[in-house]
């Protein structure tokens, strides 16, 4: 019998949290029972295309989405399914967009169609109003509703459907091997980041409004007031490095600020940090928490962000509405050690090598029981 196609609905196959999420399931499950494809709303190449294309996965463009282009997405969905009956499960990670999709899988006849919540706010932007009616739009066009935390799925789906059980949290697993302390990996990053003898803060994210980067530079700005040896590593990419950029060299900052770019090697960089700071405006529950934990960091993060993230009790949250200030005096006054923490994941099942059978469990369940049907 051939595998089982689920196609996963993503933004772009970038190295994000959520892509990279994605991966490590990819990766791990039998790809002679179960196959990813990916449906993506950009035209440029994704980070992780030539991988999706090595291990047998096919990837769908479509047109972003856009407000003034609702009525031709639309029907490129409804084109889109009708030309692909062999889809029994649909997974969606595009939030709020999701129905939109979904609504097309529900009319082509897909009978597993899975919501899945990343998210615990929009923010605020101009696209705010349209976000809304998505969200509104969901209705039943999912039959199946997954998130990343229990907030997150009480935000997009609301509380009937997360008090129901209907919701299945599926956590932001890693390969918790991968991340595993190494006094040899370390002394090599650090000497290639040139980072010896230093405190070495560290950051990985996009850089986007929800990040709250202006922020993280204040911070950093504070702790290197009364710490002149320390130094901030950040890595992603974005519309507002370059703003960042020029922030910090206007605040004298750029010869201890290194902007990285998109990195393959984030489990031999998170071994060169010495604390994780994220202090993001809003969250679901980031994959790059769980690998700063799993790289054994202690970590200071945004009260924004769920409590569902301290999976090691590492987790320091901070308030927004508290000042770089403050939030230095708490840094400069923890402790910097790495901390094994790997049977603490597994424990809680953020280790890859564990949630993948149980996804791939469900998936099989659900496509062998549509075909069945």
């Amino acid at each position: 019998m051939e595998p089982i196609r689920v196609l996963q609905v993503v933004t772009i196959m970038n190295r994000g949290g959520l892509e990279t999420m994605l991966m490590n399931y990819y990766r791990q499950i039998d790809r002679s029972q179960i196959q990813f494809d990916f449906m993506v709303h950009r035209d440029e190449k994704g980070h992780y295309d030539d991988e999706i294309l090595s291990l047998g996965g096919n990837i769908h463009r479509m047109p972003q989405i856009r407000p003034g282009n609702y009525r031709d997405y639309f029907k490129k969905l409804d084109e889109f399914f009708a030309q692909h009956s062999e889809y029994q499960v649909v997974h969606s990670h595009i939030n709020e967009n999701s129905s939109f999709v979904l609504r097309a899988a529900k009319s082509a006849g897909v009978p597993c169609r899975i919501a899945h919540s990343h998210l615990s706010d929009l923010g605020i932007d101009l696209k705010l109003p349209f976000r809304i009616y998505a969200r509104l739009s969901m209705k039943n066009n999912p039959n199946q509703y997954f998130a990343c935390s229990k907030n997150a799925g009480q935000w997009l789906f609301g509380k009937d459907i997360s008090a129901s059980g209907d919701l299945k949290v599926l956590n932001n697993a890693v390969n918790v091997n991968q991340y595993k302390y190494d006094d040899e990996v370390r002394n090599r990053m650090r000497e290639q980041l040139k980072a010896e003898n230093k405190l070495v803060l560290g950051h990985i994210g996009r850089f986007n409004k929800q990040k709250n980067h202006h922020f993280l530079i204040d911070i950093f700005k504070a702790v290197h007031d009364k710490r002149p040896d320390s130094l901030l590593v950040l890595a992603g990419d974005g519309y507002l490095r370059p703003t960042i950029e020029k922030k910090v060299a206007q605040l004298g900052l750029s010869s201890c600020v290194m902007f990285l770019g998109v990195r393959s090697d984030i489990p031999d960089l998170m071994q060169a940090m010495d604390l994780f700071l994220f202090p993001s405006l809003f969250e679901g529950l980031p994959v790059v928490m769980v690998e700063a934990q799993a790289a054994g960091l202690r970590c200071f993060v945004s009260d924004a962000i769920t409590k569902e993230a301290d999976i090691t009790g590492r987790v320091q949250f901070l308030s927004l509405k508290e000042s770089a200030e403050a939030w230095a005096g708490r840094i400069l006054s923890s402790s910097y050690e790495h901390e094994d923490t790997s049977a603490l994941l597994q424990d809680h099942g953020y280790d890859t090598n564990s949630m993948a059978k149980w996804l791939s469990d469900y998936y099989l369940e659900q496509g062998l029981y549509t075909r069945q049907a």
